[in-house]
């Protein structure tokens, strides 16, 4: 609606994990190489936590592009709220190819299919990662024992994946509970906010990446983004794409502070009966 207004290709702020959008931010980058590096030394585990907005499933769509072609097959599963059963069964669909039985497999079954597909993956000199979004939710102890099962697959002495943890603050104390999972993943990486010039890079970088010739925010209307948000991308991605459509249906040429503080209004108002 208003993309050519001001003389975008493409809208800036929506929220999905498009590299193209991507923008290195300390933290982030600090946590990338964190993550590169347990990958391509094939580490069995690794942990990667941060609030709720900050980024981590794009930072693993991030990874995924960045890997050389033997480190794979990469699997990301972004639903992990399943029984022990069906994890394990879901994985060995994704690492081996559809099961041809019916109904729910056996875990026997399972695991089986799981450790030949990753000795046939060893063999042809690749590693596999598996990446759980959204880890926190997995507070079944069943399933947590899983998830530590698929770290004792060796082969030569090395791990035959990568096991990739990423929630939010709240997978902590879970593996605090659960020590034999948390001792197996040697990098763990904390992503925090932007800082203000951060922040101030985000906005400007995602504008230029979508199409903008010229700055569209002013420089006190991203010091008030910042404040605002906290440093908090997917808040930010939220104010700023709301001060845009008004700022076109307004006629503003740029985005100040004022218009900023306006569209936080906006979107915290309650209307009174």
């Amino acid at each position: 609606m208003y993309k050519s207004h001001w003389q975008l290709n493409q809208k800036p702020f929506e929220n999905y994990s498009d590299p193209e959008f991507y923008y290195p931010g300390e933290s982030h980058q600090a946590a990338l190489l964190k993550l590169r590096y347990a990958v391509e030394n094939r580490r069995g585990g690794s942990l990667l936590v941060g609030a709720s907005g900050l980024g981590k499933t794009l930072l693993v769509s991030i990874l995924r592009t960045v890997l050389a072609e033997d480190l794979s097959p990469f699997v990301h599963l972004v639903f992990p709220q399943m029984s022990a059963d069906e994890l394990l069964a879901y994985l060995a669909d994704e690492l081996a190819g559809s099961d041809t039985g019916t109904g729910l497999p056996s875990i026997e079954r399972s695991i089986r299919r799981i450790e030949q597909s990753l000795a046939e993956n060893n063999q042809k000199g690749r590693h596999a990662i598996v990446a759980v979004d959204e880890a926190h939710l997995l507070e079944d102890r069943r399933t947590l024992e899983a998830m530590r099962l698929l770290t004792n697959f060796e082969f030569a002495g090395r791990p035959g994946l990568t096991l990739l943890l990423v929630g939010q603050p709240g997978l902590l104390p879970i593996l605090d509970r659960t020590p034999q999972l948390e001792e197996r993943l040697g990098v763990k990486c904390l992503l925090r906010p932007f800082t203000e010039q951060e922040t101030a890079n985000y906005v400007t970088h995602r504008v230029k990446a979508a199409g903008a010739s010229q700055d569209v925010f002013e420089p006190e209307a991203l010091q008030t983004v910042h404040h605002l948000t906290h440093g908090i991308p997917r808040r930010i991605n939220r104010i700023c794409d709301l001060a845009l459509l008004i700022g076109y249906a307004e006629g503003h040429r740029t985005i100040t502070s004022t218009q900023v503080e306006s569209v936080t209004q906006e979107l915290v108002a309650v209307v009174p009966e």
